[in-house]
């Protein structure tokens, strides 16, 4: 835990720092709720490391904390509820739109089906920059693609199982590598900057070059097929009977949405970072991650119940790699974004480490079975402590 000093009547004060309290800057917030942020004054007293947030305190006093605490939970989590329906508000709004433009649906399926699923971790990326805690947004990114793999593969696998047999994501799956290892090198020479964005945002158009041209290539061999055809067609989202005045809705519902339900989220990921004396990076790894994690948790789990193993683990795969390339680099170019010594020494490690653990089951395709799905969420589970210890 931070150290905690009164400065008034109404206002706390927490040192901390990169993760657990130790020479950090200062963040100060009132009880009533109105929150701000001040500078680190210089020669501070070093305070004992048990005087923490609870104690000593009057049981009326434990009580009115305990309360904000609650209520700034009860605040994040709205905040992620508005992320994402405002995410997929804005996704069928601008599907639909391209669509009536005469967009191509290949084009709208790798451009804006893709960029508007992972808007919500772009808004909290951009909103923490903007809030002054960047740690936040790196914190949710390298938390997320853990999550990903660990708990979102592993929690389905425990419950249905995942067959990867008729899988091919060997090509997919070397892009996720190749972007985690180009990420990884960068933090080493962070923080991240304009230059740095535009070398991850780089490899995402390689990307989506080389996956628009695998789709026309598929879509030439099977253009004798026309109900192939007419699958191909197909866009998540689309509705060709929606009224424009509903498209128009959508879009204005998503704008407005996204970057409501992000700032609600970083505000109080904040103060619960202060209440518990760790950093914002660490409630990135953590509360923010596996918040964000949720859609593509709730999607593979349906996947594993339909035997759709293929999408369970594209699923997987490519919102991994938009979240190193697509939302750091774009927010990147926003602000500057700096790697916490922990996420040098230890998270980027997890992550590597994770995303080799999938090797057998995307090239032997090995069967994630309940034993693969128990081992990947307890390994997530030691994660997660590890962090917030």
């Amino acid at each position: 835990m931070g150290a905690v000093w009164s400065v008034n009547d109404r206002q706390d004060c927490h040192i901390f720092s990169d993760r657990n309290g130790r020479d950090g800057h200062v963040r100060s917030f009132a009880l009533s709720g109105r929150r701000t942020r001040v500078a680190a004054p210089q020669n501070l007293p070093r305070l004992p490391t048990h005087f923490n947030y609870w104690w000593p305190l009057s049981p009326l006093q434990r009580g009115t904390r305990l309360a904000v605490l609650i209520q700034e939970f009860l605040l994040a989590g709205l905040g992620l509820i508005i992320l994402l329906l405002a995410g997929d508000t804005l996704v069928r709004g601008a599907v639909n739109l391209s669509l009536r433009l005469g967009i191509p649906a290949m084009i709208v399926s790798l451009t804006i089906v893709a960029f508007g699923t992972s808007a919500p971790e772009l808004l909290i990326s951009i909103s923490a920059i903007w809030d002054g805690v960047p740690g936040l947004a790196m914190g949710n990114v390298v938390g997320s693609n853990t999550a990903n793999i660990l708990m979102v593969l592993g929690i389905p696998a425990l419950i249905a199982g995942l067959d990867t047999s008729e899988c091919n994501s060997q090509r997919n799956y070397l892009f996720m590598i190749g972007a985690t290892l180009v990420f990884m090198v960068l933090a080493f020479f962070g923080p991240f900057t304009w230059w740095h964005g535009l070398i991850l945002v780089a490899g995402l158009f390689y990307m989506l070059g080389e996956a628009a041209y695998s789709a026309r290539c598929h879509r030439r061999d099977a253009a004798g097929s026309a109900a192939e055809m007419e699958e191909e067609e197909e866009v998540e989202g689309a509705d060709p009977s929606l009224a424009g005045w509903k498209i128009g809705l959508f879009l204005v519902l998503g704008l407005i949405g996204l970057p409501l339900g992000a700032d609600l989220l970083v505000d109080s990921s904040v103060v619960i970072a202060t209440h518990f004396g760790v950093s914002e990076t660490a409630i990135g790894l953590t509360l923010v991650a596996v918040g964000t994690s949720l859609p593509e948790l709730a999607t593979t789990v349906m996947a594993a119940l339909r035997r759709h193993a293929e999408v369970a683990l594209g699923n997987v795969i490519g919102s991994n790699v938009f979240n190193l390339l697509g939302i750091i680099g774009v927010a990147s170019l926003v602000g500057p974004i700096p790697v916490a010594a922990e996420i040098l020494t230890f998270d980027l490690w997890v992550m590597l480490a994770a995303s080799l653990l999938i090797i057998p089951y995307v090239f032997w395709r090995w069967k994630f079975g309940r034993l693969t799905g128990l081992a990947f969420s307890a390994l997530y589970i030691i994660y997660i402590v590890m962090v917030l210890i």
